[in-house]
């Protein structure tokens, strides 16, 4: 069994923290960091570093943060580095064929799925807006294709009712920070095994267009939308010609008895909204230029019932 291996670790944002988290605490040697550059944040869009890089900078890790790894001179970096494995966690950039095949025993990654459904850039929130029953992370040793590599790993985890695109985030980041080191722990000895190319999906990027609420679809569909897009891009709909975020939101039982979008009742239960398939009830919400609040609260000052929804 192998105890410390010599790594170079690559990820940009929160979601990688744990693994970085648990690579340190577990005694690996890690050779680098590499996270995307500095990008503009904030009101201000002042340049900020990436999560990677300030935990990477607490820890005194040297930091790398090539545009692209494609050049020669990024490659020498990381062949200076001297990996055994590179770690990718969500890092964002393009790992060439030149960069897979520099470590001893590859690059690996951590993908929030369960492969080979939901590659790609999203796989938390298409989860969630298939209503899939469980998902999970899997930890591949990366090939040129798209989180196409043979898989080291799996391991599930349900999706209950209430989780949200921001809880599955965090539950995946450490589920996948606790599978790595397993995998590390046998990598000289482990053979990943092939997808089924057959059983895959695509986990397409997310769009704020994509998260305007369609309300002649069904309710059961437009709850899992509110709970997928939270907390980004956040489901919204248009009031009066203003935006208005939908935070939480539940499908009731009950029959719409309205035309899609009409606001069948305001009451400090929330709002109930007809949909193309039953009723969806909005218990928090976030008006143009506002904070969350409870749908009770914004109803309280507007008469709602019998208004639409756009």
């Amino acid at each position: 069994m192998t105890t410390s291996l010599r790594i170079a670790f690559a990820g940009t944002p929160e979601f990688a923290l744990p693994a970085l988290d648990a690579l340190a605490a577990a005694g690996h040697a890690i050779a680098g960091v590499w996270t995307q550059p500095d990008r503009p944040a904030g009101r201000g869009r002042k340049l900020a570093a990436s999560a990677v890089k300030r935990r990477a900078l607490g820890l005194h890790l040297p930091v790398h943060q090539p545009d692209s790894l494609k050049s020669s001179e990024a490659q020498t970096k990381i062949k200076l580095a001297a990996p055994q494995v590179m770690v990718v966690v969500a890092y964002g950039l393009l790992l060439p064929q030149a960069v897979l095949a520099i470590p001893e025993f590859g690059c690996i990654n951590i993908h929030a799925s369960l492969l080979p459904r939901w590659r790609g850039a999203a796989p938390m929130q298409r989860a969630l807006l298939a209503g899939d029953a469980e998902t999970g992370v899997s930890i591949m040793r990366m090939q040129a294709g798209l989180d196409t590599g043979p898989v080291y790993a799996a391991r599930t985890t349900p999706i209950n009712a209430q989780d949200t695109a921001g809880t599955l985030h965090d539950r995946l980041a450490q589920l996948g920070a606790q599978l790595l080191l397993e995998v590390l722990a046998q990598l000289p000895v482990l053979e990943p095994v092939p997808q089924d190319d057959a059983r895959a999906t695509y986990a397409a990027k997310l769009t704020r267009a994509e998260a305007r609420l369609e309300w002649t679809r069904p309710a059961v569909e437009l709850a899992r939308a509110v709970r997928a897009f939270n907390p980004w891009p956040m489901a919204w709909t248009l009031h009066q010609g203003e935006p208005l975020r939908i935070l939480k939101a539940d499908a009731l039982g009950t029959a719409a008895t309205q035309p899609a979008g009409t606001v069948l009742a305001a009451n400090r239960d929330g709002i109930d909204v007809a949909t193309g398939t039953g009723v969806l009830r909005i218990t928090e919400l976030q008006p143009a230029g506002g904070r969350g609040m409870r749908a009770a609260d914004f109803n309280r000052a507007r008469a709602l019932a019998g208004l639409h929804f756009d």
